[in-house]
């Protein structure tokens, strides 16, 4: 019989021992470009959890994901946002405390996919995909028209977290001879619902709903004839992937400090898919390296244009920083899905079946 502790000695132990320990120091030594790079992936991450949760370990298509992030985010600036006049609009806020409007719009995203989740509970394969891409053009043109909600076409500005009477904005916190600001302190907020998340997932799936689940992805037909509520399963797992996306919709417009129309459009739905798909279906790991690599791989591009070759600064000629990450995308989607099923975590985990 194994001792306690021989989990805890194992090279894997120290590997995330020592990832950690990184994590937490990174906001000491990094610039706010890295920083930024570092929180939008994270933020990516939590969503692309939420979306493989659904795609990946229920097998139901979705491509709303953006969707449920712009309701996720433009409900955390109405929530937490004073009404005025800005770019021509009226807007409307409520003025709440921040953590409590953060919360608030999670649920309302799970709301939003709440009252979806019937037709979710019902549809499978292309026919969800279809019926969800078209929560896309819907968001769209509810996100340009409703300008008193939304601010219209130039988005309107989202109200720095505060919490336990940390302001999570420009203004200075020195930890250790070190300026800490926006970018700094959203690092920690990011980590620990990044760390939650990907617990929650990990025990979701580990556990008798996960089962459920990949009985339904794998045989939805032998999964009834099991006793599993098939549509009941589906609606809730749909319900809970809105919920993980409208947390990442706060944690992006936090980062981005102002959300606009444009970016949750269908690009950005395709984007979390290709996330999955590269990453691994059906993992958390999948799901969080697949979102590091498709969110990091055009900020990469964009700060080494100068030196890399064919790649160059947008308007400059050749290839824009933005189309070859996309050229990469599709390399890498066509590379796993012919030789590496279970996506990059293939490379770097070792999947070795426990003797008994």
């Amino acid at each position: 019989m194994k001792s306690p502790w021989a989990h805890a000695k194992s090279p894997k132990a120290y590997v995330w021992i020592a990832g950690s320990i990184l994590l937490l120091v990174l906001p000491f030594y990094l610039d706010r470009f890295w920083l930024q790079a570092g929180l939008f992936a994270m933020a990516a991450a939590i969503g692309a959890i939420g979306i493989n949760l659904l795609t990946g370990a229920t097998g139901q298509l979705s491509m709303g994901h953006a969707f449920f992030l712009a309701v996720g985010a433009y409900s955390y600036c109405v929530l937490a946002g004073d009404s005025g006049v800005e770019n021509g609009h009226r807007l409307i806020g409520l003025g709440l405390p921040t953590w409590l409007a953060a919360v608030l719009a999670v649920l309302v995203a799970g709301a939003a996919g709440g009252l979806f989740s019937p037709i979710a509970g019902r549809l499978r394969g292309a026919y969800l995909g279809i019926a969800t891409l078209a929560l896309i053009f819907i968001g769209q043109h509810v996100l340009f028209n409703a300008g008193d909600l939304t601010g219209g076409f130039n988005g309107r500005a989202v109200p720095p977290l505060s919490l336990f009477g940390i302001d999570f904005d420009d203004s200075e916190t020195v930890v250790a001879a070190v300026p800490f600001q926006s970018a700094e302190k959203l690092w920690y907020v990011a980590l620990l619902a990044l760390f939650g998340c990907g617990l929650f997932a990990r025990g979701v799936l580990r556990s008798r709903p996960g089962r459920a689940m990949n009985a339904i992805r794998d045989h939805r037909i032998a999964a009834g004839v099991m006793g599993v509520p098939v549509a009941r399963y589906r609606a809730a797992v749909f319900v809970l992937s809105s919920m993980y996306a409208g947390l990442a919709g706060v944690l992006i417009a936090l980062v981005f400090q102002r959300t606009v129309p444009e970016y949750f459009g269908v690009i950005l739905s395709l984007e979390y898919l290709a996330m999955i798909v590269i990453g691994g279906l059906g993992t958390v790991a999948g799901a969080v390296v697949g979102a590091a690599f498709v969110s990091l791989l055009p900020q990469l591009l964009t700060h080494y244009s100068d030196t890399l070759p064919l790649v160059s600064a947008p308007g400059t000629g050749g290839v824009s920083p933005g189309e070859a990450s996309r050229y990469l995308y599709g390399a890498a989607v066509v590379a796993a899905v012919l030789f590496l099923p279970g996506g990059l975590t293939r490379l770097i985990t070792s999947r070795k079946t426990p003797r008994e």
